[in-house]
């Protein structure tokens, strides 16, 4: 089922989501709703936040991507169409030694918003499936910056806060249009 995606200045945005704590159908039928929301809005992940919940929850999916990254899941590499959608509840990332790299993001709740962020370029998440089971992932480049972007959503930060304060500035004006969008949006929702 689609999910409606929120959008930037609605307050969920800005909570840091619970641990999951229950690993059941409720939490199954969530990941699958948030991966057909992400896959219909075109995006390669998408956090509970997005969707209305405070949780740290995530769903990522690469397949799309064209970008070159790598990826070692428990000391393996299977082939992204088997590890793919992938379901992150509570993940734990560490920065790996080495470069940052610089890329523009973009994020399904700033339709239309895109800017340049510094990101580590490498990365290892722990982190639980839909089963509670706990697994290791290693990554870099896309892999790396999507599962970046997407456990600052679970901690109530956004991608413009982690942009230099000069791209924020260029892209203030579409920011406020956006602002306005969404209060005119809750507003008519609320009558």
């Amino acid at each position: 089922m689609l999910l409606p995606i929120v959008r930037y200045n609605q307050p969920v945005l800005r909570k840091k989501g619970a641990p999951v704590t229950a690993f059941n159908a409720a939490l199954r039928k969530l990941a699958d709703d948030m991966v057909e929301t992400m896959h219909e809005a075109e995006g390669i992940g998408l956090a509970a936040q997005q969707v209305g919940h405070a949780l740290q929850f995530c769903v990522v999916d690469l397949r799309p991507a064209e970008a070159k990254f790598n990826w070692e899941l428990d000391g393996r590499k299977p082939p992204l169409d088997l590890c793919m959608p992938m379901a992150l509840a509570n993940p734990r990332i560490t920065v790996l030694p080495g470069k940052e790299t610089s890329y523009e993001e973009g994020c399904l709740s700033f339709p239309g918003i895109r800017g340049d962020v510094i990101r580590p370029d490498a990365i290892r998440v722990e982190f639980q499936d839909l089963e509670g089971i706990a697994h290791v992932l290693v990554c870099d480049g896309l892999f790396s910056r999507c599962i970046q972007h997407e456990a600052d959503h679970l901690n109530g930060v956004l991608f413009i806060d982690q942009m230099a304060k000069r791209v924020v500035v260029e892209l203030k004006d579409d920011i406020k249009a956006l602002e306005k969008e969404t209060k005119a949006a809750t507003k008519k929702h609320a009558s």
